[in-house]
């Protein structure tokens, strides 16, 4: 199957979630498995990432292997591996997250930091031609209060070895009174690169990783711009891999602001005006009425090359036209 074949919609119901045996038995397709507090989500066999939820600040993705098996994000804090920064701690994996709600903290974790805390999953469903993840989850304060509400679905595609596609869908809902989404540059949906694709190493010194974005701007230059994808990519473990992320059309403030950074940082942010364009304080606040809710939507491309090789444009091609 080429990865810019029509994917299915297919799938079969996973097993109870207690049960730790309970696999949908399939050497190919897309399984996902409830196993040792994780969600293990296997693709024709080949493991392809974890969504951790249990004693965590906030939900994330920890590890993500793309093609050649290569692990696609930076393996600290979670594991300790020689010649990793130890910088932000608090950038786990792949995550949504925003560093102002009515005023509270969800980016860090610092003394005064919320907490995105899981309430259930909806779905959990294994298929041939893709697996759906669908979580309930709480945003609570330092003294336990619930500020807000989630639900997110993410779909995984079945693709060859040489590309995986995961869509990521939010919808943030003002469940518990007013909500602003503040304007703050700490945010939101986020990956940390793997160290070697840096676009600078520490000691500000070059690195072999790029950073593009669809309105041309490289490196350095990509942060706190608007663009409607960007791609990082450098070399792994010997081959050069990518990461593409595209930010859906139907997303409000379409196209995105980006805080992408050298070091490794790689985050679409809506929200962040004061930092990214100079505006007054407040000028990038989104506000959900009581009651009401918004929806931002993400695709993640993980690729074998460079931006053209992974054919970056053209999977963005197909993916502004979905639903």
């Amino acid at each position: 199957m080429g990865i810019l074949a029509v994917l299915g919609s297919g799938c079969q119901t996973h097993r109870s979630l207690g049960d730790r045996s309970s696999v949908v038995p399939a050497s190919s397709g897309v399984a996902l498995i409830a196993t040792n507090g994780v969600i293990r989500v296997e693709i024709d066999g080949h493991h392809f990432t974890d969504y951790r939820y249990q004693d965590v600040t906030r939900p994330y993705f920890y590890p993500i292997f793309g093609p050649g098996g290569v692990h696609m994000t930076r393996r600290w804090p979670q594991e300790e591996v020689s010649g990793e920064e130890r910088d932000h701690p608090h950038h786990h994996g792949l995550w949504w997250a925003h560093g102002e709600v009515n005023g509270v903290d969800f980016w860090s974790e610092g003394v005064k930091a919320g907490r995105t805390v899981h309430q259930g999953f909806s779905q959990l469903k294994s298929g041939t031609d893709h697996g759906v993840l669908t979580t309930r989850n709480e945003w609570r304060a330092k003294d336990g209060t619930v500020v807000a509400t989630d639900e997110r679905t993410m779909r995984f595609h079945r693709t060859p070895v040489d590309a995986r596609l995961m869509d990521f869908e939010i919808t943030v809902i003002a469940s518990h009174g007013d909500l602003i989404l503040g304007d703050t540059k700490e945010g939101s949906m986020s990956i940390r690169v793997p160290e070697s694709i840096r676009v600078k190493q520490p000691k500000d010194q070059s690195g072999a990783g790029h950073l593009v974005s669809s309105r041309g701007e490289s490196g350095a230059a990509v942060w706190g711009k608007r663009a409607e994808w960007c791609d990082y990519y450098g070399p792994i473990d010997g081959r050069t891999v990518g990461i593409s992320m595209f930010d859906h059309p139907s997303n409000p403030r379409h196209p995105t602001w980006w805080h992408a950074r050298d070091y490794g940082l790689f985050a679409a942010n809506p929200f962040g005006l004061h930092d990214f364009e100079k505006k007054p304080k407040g000028e990038g606040d989104l506000r959900i009425p009581a009651g009401k809710s918004i929806t931002f939507r993400y695709r993640f491309l993980f690729h074998g090359g460079d931006t053209e090789q992974g054919r970056v444009a053209e999977q963005w091609a197909r993916y502004r036209k979905s639903p």
